[in-house]
């Protein structure tokens, strides 16, 4: 909080092993006026809007921060996980990319971040619970992309779904298993956010309750639609496969000019969600089921989106270490499956009494790719030996 030169605070000058901090934390003045006036502020948004004040509230309730609403604190409380930290080091499209420009778990999550909260803003929708949303929504995902996803899927029982990965490590896995405890609009939020092959507008998990929600899951598509298209083409991997005339068209040839494109024509779509019109939100949504783009759009992203399929995501060179990398991730997870002693002690303290399977692909899931490359050399490659001088003296031989 910033303070003048004249402030009594400042005067105070702590003495090293003193006490002081603590004295001067007791006498800083909290100002809960300013969450009000941040409550306040929102009832200025369209009426279909989230308010923070009307939340459903957090599995274990917390009596609310005097400087932030309710969204804004499980904004914070994402920014400072541990699995948010480790998104910078997980496979967006290239596996364990070696060029400094190539989209990571976390650059998309900031363009998601971006995107989504354009359109709110546009639509007069609450900014916090959509920034909040898309900085959570991929919390769960594993290393290697989606490869890694359909590894863990063939081996966990019941299968695994980055969507509902992000979902327990907001409620479970964060703060050694205390989870998160964000609100219930921001885990439904994140839950949702996932599609299914058939169409960025398809319903897997249900329709998100919040139109906040809902933004999240078009502007993600969004994002990785144009970033993906702009790293596989820094790749070469486009080079014999130039993008379709129609969506160039539609679309735009450069990054930028892609996502205004897609951002403008979802806003002017549901335009009538910002003007409050109609009884209820799918009375304003332009398809009247829930945010999306146009049809007309729709059918150039979808057949972007199976482009990209086609030649990218599936059948590119982009893709020849997927089956390494599967068979990396299938090979850790029967290891520790067998020497559970090696999970981190917060899992093996199990405190649900869930099987142990589950605990073993919390672990793996929560890998970067640098990680579980060298885990697994760790565990699996035999190192170079020259001879009793590598033997530490008093030790077992063992460097690690």
């Amino acid at each position: 909080m910033a303070e003048t030169a004249s402030s009594p605070a400042s005067r105070q000058t702590p003495v090293p092993g003193s006490g002081a901090t603590p004295f001067l934390r007791a006498r800083v003045r909290r100002h809960p006026e300013v969450r009000a006036r941040l409550e306040e502020a929102e009832e200025r948004l369209s009426k279909f809007a989230a308010r923070s004040r009307l939340s459903r509230g957090r599995a274990v309730p917390e009596p609310p921060d005097d400087m932030r609403t309710a969204f804004q604190r499980d904004r914070d409380r994402i920014i400072h996980s541990k699995a948010f930290r480790r998104l910078k080091h997980k496979t967006q499209v290239f596996i364990a990319p070696v060029g400094d420009h190539y989209r990571t778990r976390l650059t998309h999550t900031i363009e998601v971040v971006q995107v989504a909260r354009s359109i709110a803003r546009a639509l007069n929708l609450n900014e916090d619970l959509t920034e909040a949303i898309a900085l959570g929504h991929d919390l769960g995902h594993t290393a290697f992309g989606h490869a890694g996803e359909e590894a863990l899927a063939e081996v966990l029982p019941g299968g695994f779904r980055h969507n509902e990965q992000s979902v327990r490590v907001v409620e479970v896995l964060e703060k050694d298993g205390r989870g998160l405890n964000l609100t219930w609009e921001v885990r439904d939020g994140i839950l949702k956010h996932s599609k299914v092959r058939e169409s960025i507008s398809a319903e897997a998990w249900g329709i998100a309750e919040t139109l906040e929600g809902q933004v999240v899951k078009v502007a993600d598509s969004l994002a990785y639609l144009a970033h993906d298209l702009d790293d596989a083409r820094r790749a070469g991997i486009l080079a014999h496969t130039p993008l379709p005339r129609r969506f160039v068209e539609a679309l735009g040839e450069r990054t930028s000019q892609m996502i205004d494109a897609m951002i403008a024509d979802v806003v002017d779509y549901n335009w009538r969600v910002a003007e409050g019109a109609g009884s209820h939100w799918r009375e304003a949504v332009g398809n009247g089921v829930a945010i999306a783009p146009s049809p007309a759009m729709l059918e150039v992203l979808d057949s972007l989106r199976e482009f990209m399929f086609r030649n990218v995501y599936r059948d590119s060179i982009a893709q020849r270490d997927v089956p390494k990398a599967r068979f990396v991730l299938h090979t850790l997870f029967k290891h520790y499956l067998r020497h559970p002693e090696l999970l981190p002690s917060e899992l093996r303290a199990n405190p649900r009494r869930e099987p142990l399977e589950r605990l073993v692909a919390d672990h793996v899931a929560g890998m970067t790719d640098r990680y579980a490359l060298s885990e697994f050399e760790r565990l699996f490659i035999p190192r170079a030996w020259s001879g009793m001088m590598d033997v530490p003296s008093g030790g077992d031989g063992d460097e690690r």
